[in-house]
Parts: structure tokens; C-alpha cells; sequence
């Protein structure tokens, strides 16, 4: 037997468990099978031998001409194959030519049926222009030349030898049936010696084979000993090592089972791992001499009776028990038990002197493959139920019944055919078929699932109202939908179901709609404002589907359901009146990462219906994943109710994808298998097995055509999908070419019949000629190229039964539900854009197409049938019989959604993204599969919930996101904050390596050509490649169409991108349907990106870029260069008038001076003149008037007033009004100063009406010479308007003096105050260091005093010096104090009436509003407390009130109101005390305290204070030191900005003051209660939500 070969297949795949000493290439298997794969192409003439054949044989200068010739063959092939194959089919098409034509002068009858026999209908110019070209290189060469070439290419066709042919096959197995009878070695032996080893090494001698070497003794001691040096090697570190015995026993087992080497060298490396390797080696070398020896190793029955039966009687048997038996002891076995017992003290002695470990003999003695022997039969004999060497856990797993889960597949896991959990690779009554042109598997259609008698079906009748109105024309719902009825339409419950395509699963979305709707449903009304339902299917061809669907069914109710999506923008008004949303993931990722405007919209959403949620595995799955993710996580922190519904076709880990969406799976998993499909489903698998390209696709058209008429003789319709809509026509010419061929044509003619001749009028009718053309054979095309006509009519002819086969792409599958008995899937190679290549067709795609098979009225059962290469046969048959768990595509794209959910404000540090990471179905496949994800099962064992890996993905990411500026990651906290770069990434939906791709390109400088160059260097465009068969239209579509240069030009990816773009731009034609596609992806992206680009360069502030790139977005959008007339965004105007304008040079504002009737002759066109002028006035345009005040030196306050000029049209503005973007910019600096979006609202352009703006901006000395400020339409090209800022008569206000600089002075004692009952008021002994500096003035002197100095300085006691100077030199005068508001004079009164009421003897009194005293009080007051508005109304009267003329001091509290709505109240109130005081010729004090002002003399000169009295001290000034901290957040909306502020102001509690108190001051009433509500309920997500709670409950409670 030939030694398994080991190396190479173990140890390519032995970094699973993450050594690191491993260096070895990982996809040595892959690049083996390319090469394979390559070999094979290699055989016969290939284009690339003609090649290499024409450059060894001619000289260079022939070469030039052969070239030519050579692409023209090339050219030629791309027109009989079609381009949407690939390159390999199309050089493998012109290889057939060459060798078809070598020999030929002229295109004859022979090569024409060849070249049809090949390909199917071709144009004949193709094949005469291919001959011609290989005549002319033919010339060029002798007979022999060309026979040599010919030769060699059959001659390495005949060496091949095909695989197996070398191969010799044994028949050598160890079969362990148990009706054998043991082989037993020798006759019985007297001696009964228990002595384990003594018996083996005799054994060992009797039978010791010449050939083994003899160190390596291949029976039981060589198996202890090689385990033995195995386990002491690998697991001396871990306490839960395997034992000896065990390891033995399981080795033995595996060795002794009927396994090749191949598979058991599978299942030892996974049982050993890679340390195991030499020891898996010496295994399977011995493998039989090991089996034999033990086979034939016993003494005889009574020997083996006796071990048996001793053992089991001391209890000793530590082997695994897998069948117990009864044993009855007789009393010559009790003899036999005193003899072993004795045998075994002998043995321990002898054991002991030797010094050897007693544990080692006993576990040797238990180690007997006789007794192993036995035990295997009698547990074979007991597995018929359980299945035996499944792991513990899954049998936990599998022992779980859930209630509605209908898994054929799991059922059948639990019976003993599905040993260890292996997969049971296809279902029983499968049919193979196996031939030299392809492989055929056909899985028969299922019996539906009987009905079991708790089923019963809910009758439409039955229902509630709201029901019946939903369901009207329906009489009852089917039978899943009956099963699911009573949780989707009664219950609150996540669920998840999952059924086949066409089982009615949008109807159960339905059912949950409706519960949701009733639960808004009170006194007969529906309060449509207080719910939102959001719909997300997979395709916007979907979404438009399910938009009509729902719209029709909740029409009754009154519910309004809208599509949002890419192609459908819905303003937010229209938002607000929709109650149910139908979107894409991607649509509503980017509505939900807004918190701008939108928050609202996702906090009123109360269910989310996910459908096709089985999209998890593919590249959109991680969209799905970040949107319920952050669902949930808005669950918890808001404690809201939103319930989620995942739809999914059949998928095996149903249970991963349940507990993702946090269903319970014994109430909300549903799960139904084939079995429960409306129209039963037989699918067929066909293989074609040929490498060559060419011949490839010819047996495909062949079997397509085998197939296509077997459906037909049996009187069936067909529908045959290919992928690109060129392949539609061809491969139907192609079946009819056969059909003729073959003589079979009549089998397709469609039934003639009255209504037959109406349907062939409506064909003639059609524009499309293929549909006319094909029609009277029988068939038919249908893609979304077509009109809207054309489609509307093939699906009506189908559906009536005038097409037999109907070839389609699969938009028919998607957007359309047309059913046929069959459908046929030819060829699986699709072109994806997003990959820039050729894909396998997607398992959705597929279930999609085979979901059309059957027609629920006639057929019993549909079939499907799917055409793919050999290779890819087990693919789709492992995907269709869901063998492969989904897993998750996360971490691909964790960069883009952590910096989502960081610019959201959702996760702001390292904890929260690694909770964030737990909801996420990735987090479920790393705890369920670790090795897929790169975690080793080690590091599994000792993290379970995987928190360090979270950690360390987070820490990782985080640096990378911090690295390209999207956010700043401060690792010693562990806190992330977004940025401006970051935000913008997020709401435009930009990948991270495209953000560093611009950090590292991207400047102020750039012009146009640079830009479109920077965008084609994206990542969003990394996977579009350059084919060869493009390179010759690209060159012309870069000279007729691309109007700036293309650095890389063809050759390089991103050159191929900005050449798609420009055209694209220049609305030029492509051929090539892989460059339709690409270009249509590239517009679409590029758009967002430029949006993006312009977004980074408002923020970074380059007026310039700004400018350059809004003007560019407008450019892709409108597909129109800015040079072009701007008439050209209008349609009604003819193409030859703007062409005729644009040569006039014609500009809007000339055209705006002219009358229509000039327009109309200069155009020699008098009527267009009206349309051309009107068309005119409808370009949007602004006038601006703006008006300047300085505030300060340095600050300027701009008033600007903007007047629409121009005629509203809904058509062509829309009904709500008209974007601009206004920036204010510095042309000497190139800086933005301010910017910001408005809207001219339709009424405001109806009725003239100005719009004011009013914003402040920095200005610098020396003075700039202007300021610009530019207004620019965000959608219309040539719409904008500049105003100019002039400062050349701007005045500024004087330099004030500098702030007053606190000095260095020692401390005052408040003995300084000389009077011991003004000391007894103050409970401290100095004053600080501010009322300290001003003591001497306020309390010595008479002067006006201005003290402005920050809040906590110590103002109040100045204030009560002044008043203490009062009382010591005026003691019958009185002294008022006024504050600004009632609450602070409440507090004054609370203070002073203790202090110097009470303790000085001094009458004060209150005189608000609220309390007006008598006059006698008045009067006798020695200080009187008020408002402004109080004292203003009293001291009117002064003549008449002799205690106003009493007054001496007056202090004015918190004077810098001046500037405010109040600042009139306290000018007259100072005003009048001067005038009172020049009257009664009594001196009255004024004091003014105050913040720290910007302008402190001019309030000085106005107080009268000179130098002496003016204190305005520094704000940095404050006895107690104050650290700000500004943060400011985007967003113009009020309410949403407020909501974004939350979270960061919880976690500025958390990190600045989590022990102490803290106050939180908001903008108004509302706010308070809100902000109070969101903090609570950031707190209930946290480990300890009472933590800023510092006293006992009860209490609380109590004191309600």
C-alpha cells in the first residue's frame, strides 16, 4: 500500500491554529488547481501558441503587418462570440477561426456550418474579414511551417493522460463486521498470566516480522509509547490532558475503521493538530501491522471473560461505556475474580520495587483491543438512534425542539445515517448522469409536508376589520402563512422566517404591518403621526415591486407608503407624511447615520421588515448588519419598542441568523423547508466538462437546446436566463438555428388560434425588430433594455401562451412575477460592475430565477435546471441544498461603520464599540465558527465571549481611523471623538482607504483634470480592470469624448475610469456591454464622491476647490460641461437651437437684454424666441444688498438681504424651493470665512419676497481691500451671483484700554473694615485677592466705581462694601440695589435680611412687582433692593418721593445688560440719578458691577468714572480656576443638533465629574425635560444605573 502523501495537503492548511513560527504559502492548493486549469487551456491551438508560433518564425518587420491582421481576427471573433463572455472565450474564438480558415482562400459552405455549428448565427462580414486577415498571414509562410504547428498541438493533445489512468487501486480493507468470528492466534495456553506486558513482549518475539525495525515495535507498546512521547511533547502545560488509554483507544478506533488513508489522515490531523504530524506518519505507515497484531493477540475466551468480567465487577473500566451489559457471575467466574485480585497485588509489588508508578501498569492493563473489539460491536448495535461520535455539544444542540421549525434536513442529522455530524451531501432519489459532454445531477421534487391536525387555516372573514380591508379579494391565507399568523398578527415578537421564493412571505410582512397598525388604531381613527414602518428589500426593482404592493393593499386604511431609494428622493415633509418606507440596506444605513434632520424619523420607526436577510454572507450583508445593529442599540438605550422581521429564503444556520436578530426561537424562528413551496420544485444540475472556453459555451447551447426542447415536447413553456441583454438575442437565434437544424422547429410554433392572429398584430406593431423577428418561431426576448411597450407585451404573449421559450436576463425574475412550468439558467459567469469582473451568479439569483418555476394554477410541480461549468457544479449543489453556513462579511468593512457610529455619536469610546461589536451577526459566527475569523480555539477556551479579540479589532481600527484623520482616538482614555473629515465620510458613504487616498492627493490647488484624477483613484472603484478587448474603444472614446486629459490613460484602471467618466459626462455611446456597465457604476459613485470632495473642501475652507468641485458635482450630474450653454438643462429646447446659441456665444444675461422676437431671428427660428426667453427667466438667479457693522476691531456683524430673480416653474424648480450654497470669502488669503445652505422657497420667488441672513465674520488689520460673497446654485449649472464687501469706509471702534491687571498684593484682613459687627458677617479672614485690590475705593471713597470681573470673583461683597461706606458717612441717606431679575433680588432679600437686618439693625426692603411696600416702610429703609423696571417706574415721580431724593449710592447689578432688549431700562434709570443728583445738588454714587467687557471705557465715560474707579479685570481671573472645554456640533436644525449634544455632554459628566454634583444649563423650557429623559436613559444601559443617585430610595419615595 503506497504511503498517504502528507505533507502537502496537511501542513498548506496548518495555520488554523495561528502558529507563529508558520511561513508557508497558504494557497498552495489554489495556485495548484490554476495551474491545473491552465494546463488544460494550454491544450490544443491556443491563440497565445499562434502567437508565440508567428513571433520565433518571422522578422520584425513583417511583424507590423501580421499584428494588424492578427487584431482583425481578433476583432472578428469578438463579433461571432460577443463580448459579454470574457476575453478567454473570445481569443479561444479566433484560435477556431485561424485553424478553420489556414488552409482556406475564401469563406465557403464547409466553414460557414462550422463556425454556426460552433457558435450559432454570426454575421458573415466577421468570418470573410477573419479569413482574409488569416490568408494574409498564411502567405507569409511554407507548408511544412504551418503543418509543424499543426502537428505539435496534436501531438501535446496525445501525450495527455487523463486522470486515474495512472492510478492503482486496493482492494485491502478492515472489515470489522461483527458476525466474523474473531481470529484467535494459536491454541488456548494453560498459563493464565495477567501480566500485561510480560504477555505483549512474548507475543511480540513469537511474531516479530524480519522487516520492522526492531526499535519501533509496531503492536501495543509501540501505539503506548509513540501516544506517550506525543502527549509528553505537546500538552505538558495543560491540566485537562487527554490520558494515555484514551487516546489509544480513540487512535485504535480510527485505525481499525474501514476509512482510506486520505480520509483518516483528515481526522487524525484534526484529532492531533499540527504537532502531530510524525506521529499521524508512523500511524498510518504501521497501520495495518498495528490492527493485525491486536486482532490476533489474545490467549482465548476464558482469558478475555476473565479481564471482562473483573473489570466490570471492581468498577475499574475508564474507557467510555457505549453499551452496558447485563452480566451474571457464576461461581467459577468468582474464582477467577480472587485469582485476578490476587494476580494484581502480585503485579503492584513488583511494580513498587521496581519503582515504577502503579497508575501506569493499571491504565497498560486497560488498554485491551479484544475487550475494545466487543465493546464497538455492542455500541454499532445500539446507534441505530443516537448518533454516536457527534460532539456533546451538538447533541445538546440537536436535542432542542423548536416548535416551528419544519427542517427535513435537521431531522434526518439526528438518525444514525449522519455520523459526527458529517454532511449528507444530497437528498435520496437523486438521479446522476454522467457522460463524455457534461455531469447531470437531478434532484427530484419533494411531497409536500402533510398537514398536521393543529394546523388550521385562517379564513380572511375571520379576521378584525382593518384585516379584511387589507386582505379584500383574498378568502384565506395559505398554509405558512396560517402557521405564522398567530405570532406575526397577536404578538409583539422579533421574527424570523424562512421559506422558499414564492411560499408568500411578503403577505406575513403584511400581517405585521397590520398588528402594528391596530396598535395606533383608537375610536375608529388611525394616528398616523405616531408610527413608522420601514420596509428594506434588497433591490431598488424590488423595492419599486413592494412600493405597489403595499400602496394597493393599505389604500383602504388610508396608510401612504413610499419608495426611498437612491433613484426616488423624498424631501422631509414627504417623510413626515408617509407612514410606511420602502428601501434599500444602503439608503437606509445613510438615512439612520444622519442625525441631522432624521433623527426624529428613526426614533418614530416601530417595526423594521429586513427582507432576503440571507444577503448577510454576500458583499451588502455588512449594511444589514450595521442597520440592526444600531436598531437594537437604539432598543436598549432608548427602551423603545421597535420590532424587527427578517425574510429569508432557506438557509442552514437559521439559528445564527435568530439569535442575531434577537428572536426567540421558540416563539418568533420559523422556519420551513421545500417541502412547503406553492408549486413543488425538481431541480437539475448540469456540469459541461470542456476547458476550452469556446467548445465550452457550444455544448452549453447544446444541452440549453436538449432541454429546452424536452420541456416543449412535453408541452411546457420555458424560460431560458442568460446575463447580458446582447446574450438574449443570441442565444434565441442560436435555439432556432438548432431547431431548423434538427428539423424540430415545429415543436415551438406557437398554437394557431382566433386569438393568435390579434397577438401577432399587436408583434407587428412592436419598434423592437428582434421581438417581430422571432415572434413566429415561437420565441421571444425580454430585458430591462427594452421598452416599457415591448416588455409590457412579451409578458402578456407569455403569459397567454403564444411564446413557447422566452429568453431573458434576470431582471424579468426580480422585477416581474411571470411563472413557467420550467426555467433554465444557461451559464452561471455574470459581469459585475462592483468587481470589475466575472462572478459566479449569486444564490439569490439564483433562488430568485428557480422561485419562478411553476405555475401555482396548472402545474404540479416546476422545474429548474441551471447549466454551469463542471467545476462549479458542487457549488451551486452544496448552495442549493444549504450546506454552507452564512457567515459574515463584517469585518471588511469595520473601519466605515465604526466611524458611522462614531461621527452618529452612538459609540464614543473603546467599551461601547466593543458592545457594539456584540450585536452584530458577526459577533454570533465568531463565538459559533473562531477559525474562520482567525481566533485559535485556544484563545477561544479562554475568552468565551470574545471581549480581548473585540478589543484588540476596535484598538486597531481605531488607530487606522485616527491615522487618516476621520476621528481622534485618545488611547490612554480609550475616547473617540468624529471630525469633520469623518462626518463627511459617513453621511456620503465614502470607504476609509479613499479618505486616506485624498489626505494624501488632495489640495487647495487642484484643478479640474486633477479632480476627476483624484476621484478615479478610489477605493469604491478598486475592482474595475482594464480588459484588452477594451483597449481599442477606450482610445475612442478618449479622443472623441474626453475633454481633459487622463493620466494612466487606457492602460491603467483609474485612466479607464476617468475615460468612462468623461464620456459619460459628454453623453458619448459605448459599445461593450462589461464598459456600459462599468460606466454606469462609475457615474453613480463618482457623483457621491465629487459631493463628498466639495463637502471636505467647504470644511477645510479653500474658497477656490470649493467652487471648482460644487461646480463639478453639478457637471456629473446634469451630464453637461460647464463651457455648454446653461439652456442645456432644459428638454423642451432642440438640440440644433443650443448648438446655434452656443456658436453665437449667447450667454443668459445677453439673452435676458433681448426681446423673443431678436432671439427668434438671431436663431432663424421666429417661434422658438417665446420658449428660448422664457427658458431664460427660469434659470435661477439671486440679487444680494449686504450691509456691514463692526462689533468689535475684530468682529463684524453682515446683514444680507437675497432677492430671487427669476420665474417659478413646478415642472423644471419643483414645488418646494430652490437650494443655494452662500460663502463669504477672502480672495487675498484664499479663505472662507463663513458658509452656509438656504433654500428660496417658491412663495418667497412668487411674491419677490427679500430673504435675510444675518451672520458674523473675522476681519484683520491692516483692513483687506474686500470681501466676496458668493452665492451658487447646488443644482442648476451658470445659476450664481456675487456681492463685494468694500472696507474702505468702514470706521472701527477705538482700541480699548487693556484689562486691568490683578496685582500681587497681600491679602486684606476684615479687620480692615474697623468695625466688629461688619468683621462678625463674614465667616472668613481675608479678602481675596480682587476685593482686596479694589477695598481703598469702594470703601474710602466717593467715586463711581465700574468693577467688571467673572462670576465668582466676590462681587456681592464689593457691592456691601459700598454699602458699609453708606451706613459709616450717610447713615439717614439710602442705598439701592438693583438686579436684573426677580429670582435675584429673592436672593438678596433671603441673605441681607439675616445679615444686616437682624445682625446690624438696618431696615431693607424688597420692591419687585410682586411685593410693593407702603410708604412709611419705604421711607424708613436704610436699603432698598428692586429691578430695573421697579426703580425705573418709581423714580419717575422723584419731585413728589423725597426717599428717591434720599438716595446716595445706587448699585447696578450685572450692568452689561445694557446690550440687551433691558439695556433702554438701565440707561434712562442712570440717566435720571445724574439728573436727580444735579437738581437736588446731593452727589449720588453709581457702582456698576459686571462680567469682564470687551469695551469697559466706554461704559466708564458714560458712568462718569475716571481712571481711578474702572476696574475690568481679566476673565481668566477667578479665585477658583475654571477649565473650558468647547465643543461644537454641526447641523442646522435645531432639535436634532440638541439631540447629537447628549450623548457627549453624559460623557463629559462621566470624565470631568462623576462623584460630584453637576448643572447642565439648556436653551429652553422643552429642552430641560428631554436632555433630563435622554441622560436617564444613557444611564439605564449602564452597569449601575442608580450611580448618580447619593441618597436611599426610600427616601426618594418618601419625600414624593
Amino acid at each position: 500500500m503506497a504511503l498517504p502523501r502528507l505533507t502537502g495537503a496537511l501542513r498548506s492548511f496548518s495555520n488554523v491554529t495561528k502558529q507563529d513560527n508558520y511561513n508557508e504559502e497558504v494557497a498552495d492548493l489554489k495556485v495548484k488547481r490554476s495551474k491545473l486549469h491552465e494546463q488544460v487551456l494550454d491544450l490544443g491551438l491556443t491563440w497565445k501558441k499562434i502567437i508565440k508560433f508567428l513571433n520565433e518564425k518571422l522578422e520584425k518587420s513583417k511583424m507590423q503587418s501580421v499584428n494588424e491582421d492578427l487584431k482583425e481576427i481578433l476583432h472578428a471573433a469578438k463579433q461571432i462570440v460577443g463580448t459579454d463572455n470574457g476575453r478567454e472565450a473570445i481569443e479561444s474564438g479566433a484560435a477556431f477561426l485561424f485553424m478553420t480558415f489556414h488552409l482556406k482562400d475564401s469563406v465557403g459552405h464547409k466553414e460557414t456550418k462550422a463556425i454556426k455549428q460552433m457558435f450559432g448565427p454570426f454575421p458573415s462580414s466577421s468570418a470573410t474579414a477573419a479569413c482574409n486577415a488569416t490568408s494574409r498571414i498564411i502567405s507569409h509562410f511554407c507548408q511544412d511551417d504551418l503543418t509543424a504547428l499543426i502537428q505539435m498541438t496534436e501531438k501535446e493533445y496525445g501525450d495527455r493522460v487523463f486522470f486515474g489512468k495512472n492510478l492503482a487501486f486496493s482492494f485491502d480493507m478492515h472489515d470489522l463486521d461483527h458476525f466474523d468470528e474473531l481470529p484467535i492466534n494459536g491454541e488456548t495456553q494453560k498459563i493464565i498470566s495477567l501480566d500485561y506486558k510480560k504477555f505483549l513482549n512474548e507475543h511480540l518475539q513469537e511474531h516479530c516480522t524480519p522487516e520492522l525495525k526492531p526499535v519501533e515495535k509496531t503492536n501495543g507498546s509501540f501505539l503506548w509509547c509513540e501516544v506517550e512521547k506525543y502527549l509528553n511533547a505537546t500538552v505538558k502545560e495543560t491540566t485537562e490532558a487527554p490520558r494515555i488509554e484514551d487516546l489509544c483507544c480513540t487512535l485504535y478506533d480510527m485505525l481499525a475503521s474501514v476509512k482510506s488513508g486520505d480520509e483518516l489522515q483528515d481526522e487524525l490531523f484534526e484529532l492531533l493538530g499540527p504537532e502531530g504530524l510524525e506521529l499521524i506518519e508512523k500511524l498510518l505507515q504501521n497501520r495495518i501491522t498495528i490492527v493485525d497484531r491486536f486482532l490476533n493477540s489474545s490467549n482465548d475466551h476464558k482469558f478475555q471473560a476473565l479481564q471482562d468480567n473483573c473489570k466490570k465487577i471492581l468498577g475499574e473500566n475508564v474507557k467510555p461505556n457505549y453499551g452496558c451489559q447485563v452480566t451474571i457471575q457464576s461461581e467459577q467466574e468468582k474464582q477467577l475474580m480472587k485469582q485476578y485480585r490476587r494476580e494484581e497485588k502480585r503485579i503492584a509489588r513488583r511494580e513498587k520495587k521496581a519503582g515504577e508508578d502503579l497508575e501506569v501498569s493499571e491504565g497498560l492493563m486497560c488498554f485491551d483491543p479484544k475487550e475494545l473489539r466487543i465493546q464497538r460491536e455492542q455500541a454499532l448495535l445500539n446507534a441505530r438512534n443516537v448518533p454516536i461520535l457527534s460532539r456533546q455539544r451538538d447533541m445538546d444542540i440537536e436535542k432542542i425542539r423548536y416548535p416551528h421549525v419544519y427542517d427535513s434536513q435537521a431531522e434526518a442529522m439526528k438518525t444514525s445515517a449522519f455520523i459526527a455530524g458529517a454532511k449528507m451531501i444530497l437528498p435520496e432519489g437523486i438521479q446522476r448522469e454522467n457522460n463524455k459532454l457534461y455531469e447531470e445531477v437531478r434532484i427530484p421534487y419533494s411531497e409536500p409536508m402533510p398537514v398536521s391536525f393543529k394546523e388550521k387555516p385562517v379564513y380572511i372573514q375571520d379576521l378584525d376589520e382593518i384585516g379584511q380591508l387589507a386582505f379584500k379579494g383574498m378568502k384565506r391565507l395559505n398554509r405558512i402563512q396560517s402557521i405564522v399568523f398567530e405570532t406575526a398578527y397577536n404578538t409583539n415578537e422579533n421574527m424570523l422566517i424562512c421559506a422558499p421564493t414564492g411560499a408568500g412571505k411578503t403577505n406575513i410582512a403584511m400581517l405585521t404591518v397590520l398588528h402594528e397598525i391596530r396598535q395606533h388604531f383608537q375610536q375608529g381613527f388611525i394616528k398616523k403621526n405616531e408610527f413608522k414602518i420601514v420596509y428594506v428589500a434588497p433591490m431598488k426593482a424590488l423595492a419599486a415591486e413592494m412600493t405597489n404592493y403595499f400602496s394597493k393593499r393599505l389604500e383602504p386604511l388610508g396608510i401612504v407608503v413610499k419608495e426611498l431609494t437612491g433613484d426616488m428622493q423624498l424631501s422631509k415633509s414627504e417623510i413626515l407624511r408617509t407612514q410606511m418606507l420602502v428601501t434599500t440596506p444602503e439608503k437606509w444605513d445613510v438615512v439612520t447615520r444622519k442625525s441631522v434632520g432624521d433623527v426624529a424619523l428613526s426614533q418614530i420607526v416601530k417595526l423594521l421588515i429586513l427582507d432576503e436577510v440571507h444577503l448577510l454572507h454576500e458583499d451588502r450583508g455588512p449594511v444589514l448588519e450595521s442597520i440592526v445593529a444600531r436598531t437594537l442599540r437604539q432598543v436598549e438605550s432608548t427602551q423603545s419598542m421597535i420590532r424587527i422581521l427578517g425574510l429569508s429564503a432557506t438557509l442552514p444556520n437559521y439559528l445564527d441568523v435568530a439569535t442575531f436578530l434577537h428572536v426567540n426561537p421558540y416563539i418568533g424562528l420559523f422556519y420551513f423547508d421545500g417541502r412547503f413551496r406553492p408549486v413543488p420544485l425538481g431541480q437539475t444540475f448540469l456540469g459541461i466538462k470542456s476547458a476550452n472556453k469556446m467548445q465550452q459555451l457550444n455544448n452549453m447551447d447544446e444541452v440549453c437546446y436538449e432541454s429546452v426542447l424536452k420541456q416543449v415536447k412535453a408541452g411546457h413553456q420555458v424560460m431560458v436566463f442568460v446575463h447580458a441583454r446582447n446574450a438574449t438575442v443570441r442565444t434565441a437565434m442560436s435555439l432556432i438555428e438548432r431547431a431548423n437544424n434538427c428539423g424540430q422547429i415545429s415543436c415551438f410554433l406557437p398554437t394557431q388560434g382566433p386569438e393568435y392572429g390579434h397577438a401577432e398584430k399587436q408583434v407587428q406593431k412592436s419598434r423592437n425588430k428582434q421581438v417581430r423577428e422571432l415572434f413566429p418561431d415561437g420565441f421571444s426576448i425580454h430585458h430591462a433594455g427594452m421598452l416599457r411597450q415591448d416588455r409590457n407585451l412579451v409578458e402578456n404573449l407569455f403569459s397567454n401562451g403564444h411564446i413557447k421559450v422566452l429568453v431573458c436576463t434576470a431582471t424579468l425574475a426580480w422585477g416581474v412575477n411571470l411563472p413557467a412550468h420550467a426555467v433554465i439558467i444557461k451559464g452561471t459567469q455574470i459581469y459585475a460592475a462592483k468587481r470589475g469582473s466575472f462572478v459566479d451568479l449569486g444564490i439569490l439569483d439564483v433562488m430568485q430565477i428557480f422561485g419562478r418555476a411553476g405555475r401555482p394554477q396548472f402545474d404540479k410541480f416546476g422545474e429548474g435546471i441551471i447549466i454551469t461549468t463542471h467545476d462549479k457544479l458542487s457549488h451551486y449543489l452544496t448552495l442549493l441544498t444549504q450546506q454552507n453556513p452564512i457567515e459574515s462579511q463584517f469585518l471588511e468593512s469595520l473601519a466605515d461603520n465604526l466611524n458611522a457610529e462614531i461621527a452618529l455619536g452612538t459609540v464614543t469610546n473603546v467599551e461601547e464599540a466593543v458592545k457594539w461589536i456584540s450585536y452584530t451577526y458577526l459577533y454570533v459566527r465568531m463565538r459559533a465558527n473562531p477559525l474562520v475569523y482567525g481566533i485559535s480555539h485556544k484563545a477561544y477556551q479562554i475568552d468565551p465571549t470574545l471581549r480581548k479579540h473585540r478589543e484588540q479589532l476596535v484598538i486597531e481600527v481605531g488607530r487606522k481611523l485616527d491615522k487618516a484623520k476621520m476621528i481622534r482616538f485618545e488611547e490612554r482614555t480609550g475616547y473617540f471623538s468624529s471630525t469633520d473629515l469623518g462626518r463627511t465620510a459617513s453621511h456620503y458613504y465614502i470607504k476609509y482607504n479613499t479618505i486616506e487616498t485624498f489626505n494624501e492627493l488632495f489640495d487647495a490647488h487642484k484643478t479640474e483634470g486633477d479632480i476627476f484624477a483624484i476621484v478615479s483613484k478610489a477605493e469604491e472603484f478598486d475592482q474595475i480592470k482594464v480588459r484588452e478587448e477594451e483597449i481599442e474603444e477606450l482610445d475612442a472614446l478618449l479622443s472623441n469624448f474626453c475633454e481633459l486629459s487622463a493620466p494612466g490613460g487606457v492602460e491603467n484602471s483609474y485612466g479607464k475610469i476617468n475615460i468612462l467618466l468623461q464620456t459619460y459626462i459628454s453623453r458619448g455611446e459605448m459599445d461593450s456591454f462589461s464598459l456600459i456597465s462599468d460606466s454606469a457604476y462609475v457615474a453613480q459613485n463618482a457623483a457621491r464622491i465629487v459631493r463628498a470632495l466639495f463637502e471636505i473642501a467647504l470644511r477645510k475652507r479653500w474658497p477656490a476647490m470649493t467652487y471648482r468641485l460644487l461646480n463639478l458635482s453639478k457637471v456629473i450630474d446634469k451630464r453637461l460641461w460647464g463651457w455648454a450653454s446653461p439652456l442645456r438643462q432644459f428638454s423642451v429646447l432642440p438640440p440644433h437651437i443650443l448648438t446655434r446659441l452656443e456658436e453665437k456665444n449667447l450667454t443668459v444675461d445677453k439673452l435676458k437684454d433681448m426681446r423673443k422676437d431678436e432671439i427668434g431671428h438671431i436663431l432663424h427660428h421666429v417661434n422658438i424666441g417665446l420658449r428660448v426667453k422664457q427658458c431664460v427667466h427660469q434659470i435661477p438667479s439671486v440679487t444680494m444688498e449686504a450691509s456691514i457693522q463692526p462689533i468689535t476691531r475684530t468682529v463684524l456683524r453682515v446683514t444680507l438681504s437675497i432677492y430671487p430673480d427669476f420665474t417659478w416653474n413646478d415642472q423644471v424648480h419643483g414645488t418646494v424651493g430652490e437650494p443655494w450654497w452662500i460663502w463669504v470669502e477672502d480672495p487675498t488669503n484664499d479663505h472662507i470665512y463663513h458658509s452656509e445652505y438656504f433654500l428660496t422657497l417658491k412663495k418667497q420667488v412668487i411674491s419677490k419676497e427679500a430673504q435675510l441672513l444675518v451672520f458674523t465674520i473675522p476681519i484683520f488689520e491692516p483692513l483687506p481691500s474686500q470681501y466676496y460673497i458668493r452665492a451658487v446654485s447646488d443644482r442648476w449649472l451658470g445659476a450664481e451671483a456675487v456681492c463685494i464687501i468694500n472696507f474702505q469706509h468702514l470706521i472701527l471702534p477705538e482700541r480699548h484700554p487693556p484689562h486691568t491687571e490683578l496685582l500681587d498684593l497681600q491679602p486684606l484682613p476684615i479687620t480692615a473694615l474697623g468695625c466688629k459687627a461688619y468683621e462678625a458677617l463674614y465667616n472668613f479672614s481675608h479678602f481675596n485677592p480682587v476685593q482686596t485690590q479694589i477695598f481703598h475705593t469702594l470703601y474710602h471713597t466717593d467715586c463711581n466705581v465700574l468693577l467688571g470681573a467673572p462670576t465668582g470673583s466676590g462681587k456681592t461683597v464689593a457691592a456691601e462694601l459700598a454699602i458699609f461706606r453708606v451706613f459709616n458717612k450717610y447713615p439717614t441717606s439710602k442705598a439701592v440695589y438693583i438686579a436684573p431679575l426677580k429670582a435675584l433680588v429673592r436672593e438678596r432679600m433671603d441673605d441681607w435680611k439675616v445679615r444686616i437686618e437682624e445682625k446690624l439693625g438696618k431696615k431693607v426692603i424688597e420692591l419687585t412687582g410682586d411685593v410693593t411696600p407702603d410708604m412709611k416702610s419705604i421711607a424708613k429703609a436704610d436699603l432698598i433692593v428692586t429691578t430695573p423696571e421697579k426703580w425705573d417706574g418709581v423714580s419717575r415721580s422723584w419731585q413728589n418721593r423725597s426717599y428717591v431724593q434720599q438716595v446716595t449710592i445706587l448699585i447696578i447689578d450685572e450692568i452689561h445688560l445694557l446690550g440687551e432688549e433691558r439695556g433702554p431700562v438701565l440707561e434712562v434709570i442712570v440717566s435720571r440719578t445724574n439728573f436727580i443728583s444735579s437738581h437736588t445738588e446731593k452727589p449720588v454714587r453709581i457702582v456698576g458691577l459686571s462680567t469682564a467687557l470687551a469695551n469697559a471705557r466706554d461704559l466708564a465715560d458714560w458712568l462718569n468714572i475716571k481712571q481711578m474707579g474702572l476696574f475690568n479685570f481679566r476673565p481668566s481671573v477667578r479665585p477658583v480656576p475654571l477649565e473650558v472645554h468647547i465643543q461644537g456640533f454641526p447641523g442646522q436644525h435645531y432639535c436634532p443638533r440638541m439631540a447629537s449634544m447628549n450623548k457627549p455632554a453624559f460623557q463629559a459628566i462621566r470624565s470631568h465629574s462623576p462623584a460630584k454634583p453637576v448643572l447642565i444649563f439648556v436653551s429652553s423650557r422643552r429642552q430641560t425635560r428631554l436632555t433630563a429623559l435622554e441622560l436617564i436613559a444613557f444611564l439605564a444601559t449602564e452597569e449601575d444605573p442608580k450611580q448618580w443617585l447619593n441618597m436611599d430610595e426610600r427616601e426618594v419615595h418618601c419625600n414624593r
